[in-house]
């Protein structure tokens, strides 16, 4: 551990923060853009969905990669590599002419963001010692993660209104460039780990994910049957084959031992389908802000202000409520309450207007937003052995990740075929699904929770994957 100066640590922890900060954004900040993005590039309905998936598929499907390879190569290393190839899809997709050349650099958006964000909490530990300072810098942290993505809206909705959509990824560039310029004199190298990467797992389940969100837009584009029944048992037989990978070699990226545990393995399912509707809501409800009630992209984006408020203030609140009242009970609250305001959300009429349609189910759902992170971060955690514990991290901000992905592609087809508000009653029902998943899985005597905010900032403090 190195002792650094104050203000040398303060740089480090801006540096650390701006990266994960564009790393967050980066997966809703584009909601916003996507109706000029379509009228631009001349997107079709069904394929739009692919401007948030290609970022959201390959950030997710390599992670875990990332986080193998960080320990290998080193972490500030790996840092500035996966940023350097995420401010230059940034650029790539900032001034981009057709629709294949933006999925493009937002594929390479998400694989860069994979290298690098499994390294910025880690680098955390490396800076501050432990004690108060390195507290107060992982909430700082966390608290960027737990808002950013709903900042992205607001963001978004600025920067095409006031400059252009292009904006909204461009700005990338110089905020990347300056961390990279910044990154080798303030951040130290901790110790690499050494260690076999396993590609092949990772390639495996890359493409398993992406199959699947394939089939689901060929479904909605209304392709031919058997193609798109090709594209899903494409997803299973990858699946399937991934899972027989991971059980043979000798470093997996995920250890399947981890889903002995009934409530480790619920809480998995879970964490995947929550996104699902979150990334629901921000695509379907920026375009409704949009195309129905005809809002500016400014408008559109302070539209999202009660969710994003809620959030934020949450953020501060939940781990002295999974101190006194458990991690199960706020789970099963905040899942209840999403289920409510995606269900509120489909009720939403033009003729009605933004406050009386729109303002109350927002601000629930930042409410059951707000309260479900922690408790089920906190489930997957918690007794996991410290050899595993970089794995279990890993493979949570994975199903986060791949839940939104294959949320938006499966929601826009279904809306394609029965209308946006279907969509969103169906995804108010698999929360439904997830509440009645973590009912009969989770439970308080199968895994420990956390007793304070404290001991969660020490218990990620201990994953190797962040060392």
């Amino acid at each position: 551990m190195q002792s650094r100066r104050p203000s040398s640590a303060a740089v480090a922890l801006a540096v650390i923060v701006a990266c994960q900060l564009m790393f967050v954004l980066d997966a809703t900040v584009v909601n916003i853009a996507l109706v000029p993005i379509e009228n631009t590039l001349h997107f079709s309905r069904a394929n739009l969905a692919w401007v948030v998936d290609a970022y959201s598929l390959t950030f997710g499907g390599l992670l875990l990669l990332g986080g193998r390879a960080g320990d290998i190569f080193g972490r500030r290393q790996l840092l500035m590599f996966g940023l350097g190839l995420f401010t230059a899809a940034s650029f790539m997709g900032g001034i981009a002419t057709s629709a294949t050349m933006l999925l493009v650099a937002r594929a390479l958006q998400g694989v860069g963001a994979a290298m690098a964000a499994p390294s910025t909490l880690s680098l955390i530990s490396t800076i501050y010692e432990e004690g108060p300072a390195r507290n107060k810098a992982l909430g700082v942290f966390t608290a960027v993660s737990a808002g950013g993505g709903s900042l992205g809206l607001i963001l978004g909705g600025a920067l095409t209104s006031w400059v252009s959509w292009r904006w909204v990824l461009m700005i990338n560039v110089p905020i990347g460039l300056v961390v990279i310029a910044l990154a080798p004199r303030f951040i130290p190298e901790p110790p690499r780990n050494g260690g076999r990467m396993d590609v092949r797992g990772a390639i495996l389940v890359t493409g398993a994910i992406g199959t699947l969100i394939y089939g689901f837009i060929r479904l909605a584009e209304q392709s031919s049957r058997g193609g798109t029944i090709v594209s899903f048992a494409a997803g299973v037989v990858l699946l399937v084959s991934f899972v027989r990978v991971e059980q043979r070699v000798a470093q997996p990226l995920f250890p399947l031992r981890l889903l002995s545990n009934p409530s480790r393995a619920g809480s998995y399912v879970v964490m995947m389908m929550v996104p699902a509707i979150m990334y629901g809501v921000f695509f379907f409800v920026s375009q409704y802000f949009e195309g129905t009630l005809h809002f500016s992209a400014i408008r559109a984006g302070f539209g999202f202000l009660p969710l994003t408020a809620m959030i934020f203030t949450l953020s501060r609140i939940t781990p002295r409520l999974v101190s006194k009242i458990g991690a199960r009970p706020l789970l099963l609250f905040g899942l209840s309450t999403l289920a409510v305001a995606a269900f509120w959300i489909s009720r939403a009429h033009a003729s009605d207007g933004y406050f009386a349609s729109l303002f109350g189910p927002l601000l629930l759902f930042g409410l059951g937003a707000g309260t479900v992170f922690l408790p089920l971060s906190a489930t997957i955690l918690g007794g996991v052995p410290r050899a595993d514990a970089g794995a279990a991290a890993g493979m949570l901000q994975t199903m986060q990740q791949t839940g939104g992905a294959l949320g938006v592609a499966a929601l826009t087809s279904v809306a394609l075929a029965h209308g946006r508000s279907t969509a969103l009653v169906v995804g108010s029902g698999v929360v439904v699904v997830a509440l009645v998943i973590a009912l009969l899985t989770i439970h308080p005597s199968r895994t420990r929770t956390m007793a304070s905010a404290q001991e969660i900032a020490e218990e990620m403090e201990a994953l190797p994957l962040f060392e």
